[in-house]
């Protein structure tokens, strides 16, 4: 989605963008317009009342006309505003990306004179520049414009140290670029869209603090009018005659106000995480758009799912990322979701919870029963007492979700007492306990170390203690080896079975590695496109696999002893979401399609004890007679 269509989501900046347009457009044709001369004074006609004798919006003080004298001091307060925000963002920035950049005593020379401004309270600074230069709308604009040079220095500075030591910066060094080079061409762009952000969001209160400096007399002198000195001239009629405050106040009030409005759009629309449409802080749970839900199935499961939808909405498009998954997890059973990226395994573990993000997601049809108990629809209160107690999560990336300001002790004893409130002495000793049952090295003496400061193999130790916490009946593990080295990923493994053993926990296993899932899973479905296309015992479909896309995802992991086997990658790529083909998704990239592959809804059909199978023609038989 573009630029102009985020902002339209946003009903109130695209509100703020229309006003903001119109308050401009007036200001751009205000000497084209027939309006009276602002200055012109007569002392007959004044106070006039709004609609008194063909002034549409009264006189004041000295007979001049408001209606016009509001049009010319709104075009000179924008004017204002928008420059003296321009000024402060062009110097600030650049002030801002030379100390980023540079670093070193470049960054602390630069920095601590912007620390020295930053220490005036900035209307008192700007009190101070305007009374050394004199009054006057001009001087009005340097002091403002002055003030705000320390808030983009600051911001600019901040992201520009983020950037300065990226890969892709110390490639241009590599390459011979010079300082200035670098900065324009590398630096600059990552840039620009902070300091738009940042501009969007301060003009408003950079024209308020000009109307402030006008309105003390500081600012545009008589009989020249800006919205600030008109409010400050009629003050003495504040009781009298309230019209001739209340014309100006209203406008600055409807110009500051739109103008924030719109920057926060802008924020949100240049923000590359919100790129889907979601301008919106998403729900605490998924949000639920089915008919009558569908019933459990098996009364021995754990978590039965039934017919499962997960859609996300973005715009006029329509992600099917689940489309009637069916699964069962009975308890102490091991069942692994393997497939390729993008193939719904995540989206459907955390359908279950309500964890997909709304906006843009949304369950559309489906159960999804743990212990009897339908959790789609579910209350929040309701999930959020099962979520970490006897439904638990372990996540791929451990670093990224651990708090990095907190110890992992604390956190661990958190993820406790908020389940289950104990004195802190007791919770501390069942963590403990918990980082010696994941065969955690020195637990005691790294109980107050922070995520930063353990390997990857303990933080993942660290993310499965905090999922046994409350002894849980259920671990959705979300491909939590993935970004470990193999002999690390091995005991991660050997744990996690061993843990399930001695518990007897049902785990939920996603991974796209069948290597792990022969290590680990008692049964395994196979995903493609949204939907389960393969189901089984573990054993019986790495021996015969029915399903091509089965078939193809085994050829593509290598064997011991097997030095002269072939490789072979899975031609083409997956279907687009909100554009699935009719019949079988993986048609268009199997080897054995045909035309009826690729007509209506091929259904899982029954293939042998416990197995079904998404497919018309499954390569069951020929691998059974091999």
């Amino acid at each position: 989605m573009n630029f102009l269509g985020l902002l339209a989501r946003n009903r109130l900046a695209l509100l703020g963008l229309v006003v903001v347009l119109m308050i401009t457009v007036l200001a751009l044709l205000t000497p084209l317009l027939p309006l009276a001369d602002p200055d012109v004074t007569n002392t007959a006609n004044r106070f006039k009342r709004p609609f008194e004798d063909g002034a549409i919006l009264g006189t004041d003080h000295l007979g001049r006309d408001l209606l016009s004298r509001l049009f010319w001091g709104s075009r000179l307060s924008l004017a204002v505003g928008f420059a003296s925000a321009l000024v402060a963002a062009t110097i600030g920035a650049t002030i801002g990306i030379i100390a980023g950049f540079h670093g070193g005593w470049t960054d602390n020379v630069i920095m601590r004179g912007v620390d020295m401004l930053m220490a005036f309270p900035y209307i008192l600074l700007a009190l101070a520049i305007v009374a050394a230069l004199g009054p006057g709308l001009m001087n009005a604009l340097i002091a403002v414009a002055a003030v705000n040079i320390p808030f983009f220095a600051r911001n600019i500075r901040g992201v520009t140290v983020g950037i300065a030591h990226r890969e892709f910066v110390d490639a241009a060094r590599l390459s011979g670029m010079g300082n200035t080079r670098i900065i324009l061409t590398e630096v600059l762009p990552n840039v620009i869209p902070v300091i738009i952000i940042a501009m969007s969001t301060t003009v408003g209160w950079m024209i308020l603090e000009t109307a402030g400096l006008s309105f003390l007399g500081l600012g545009s002198q008589p009989p020249q009018a800006d919205l600030g000195s008109m409010l400050g001239e009629a003050r003495s009629a504040l009781i009298t005659n309230p019209h001739t405050s209340v014309v100006p106040g209203a406008m600055i009030l409807i110009i500051v106000i739109s103008i924030n409005l719109l920057g926060d759009g802008i924020r949100d629309a240049l923000d590359p995480r919100l790129k889907s449409g979601a301008l919106s802080r998403p729900m605490p749970r998924t949000l639920v758009r089915r008919g009558e839900p569908s019933a459990g199935k098996g009364s021995s499961a754990l978590l039965a799912l039934s017919g499962l939808e997960t859609q996300f909405h973005a715009n006029s498009r329509v992600y099917r990322a689940v489309s009637g998954v069916d699964l069962v997890v009975r308890p102490g059973e091991c069942v692994g979701i393997i497939g390729e990226s993008g193939s719904g395994k995540s989206v459907t573990a955390l359908s279950v919870m309500g964890l997909v993000a709304s906006p843009p997601g949304v369950i559309t049809a489906g159960s999804a029963h743990f212990s009897g108990q339908d959790l789609i629809g579910a209350e929040y209160g309701t999930l959020r007492r099962l979520r970490g107690d006897r439904v638990a999560y372990v996540f791929q990336d451990p670093l990224s979700t651990l708090h990095p300001l907190y110890t992992v002790g604390e956190q661990l004893v958190e993820a406790v007492r908020v389940h289950h409130p104990m004195p802190k002495v007791r919770a501390r000793e069942h963590a403990v306990g918990l980082l010696h049952s994941v065969r955690f090295p020195n637990a005691k003496e790294r109980f107050d170390s922070y995520p930063h400061e353990l390997s990857g193999g303990m933080r993942q130790r660290v993310g499965i203690a905090m999922a046994l916490a409350n002894d849980p009946d259920l671990i959705i593990a979300d491909e939590p080896t993935t970004a470990l080295d193999v002999t690390v990923q091995a005991r991660i493994l050997t744990l996690l079975r061993e843990l399930q053993r001695e518990r007897g926990l049902a785990i939920i296993f996603i991974t796209h590695d069948f290597g792990v899932i022969a290590q680990l899973c008692d049964r395994v479905a196979v995903m493609y496109a949204g939907r389960i296309v393969e189901e089984g015992p573990t054993d019986a479909i790495l021996k015969s696999p029915a399903h091509p896309y089965t078939a193809r995802l085994m050829a593509c992991v290598p064997e011991l002893g097997q030095e002269r086997r072939r490789l072979t990658a899975i031609p083409g790529l997956p279907p687009v979401l909100d554009d699935l083909p009719d019949g079988c998704a993986f048609a268009e990239r199997c080897h054995r399609a045909t035309d009826a592959c690729r007509v209506g809804n091929i259904a899982l059909a029954g293939l042998a004890t416990e197995r079904v199978v998404r497919c018309i023609d499954p390569e069951f038989r020929a691998a059974g007679t091999a």
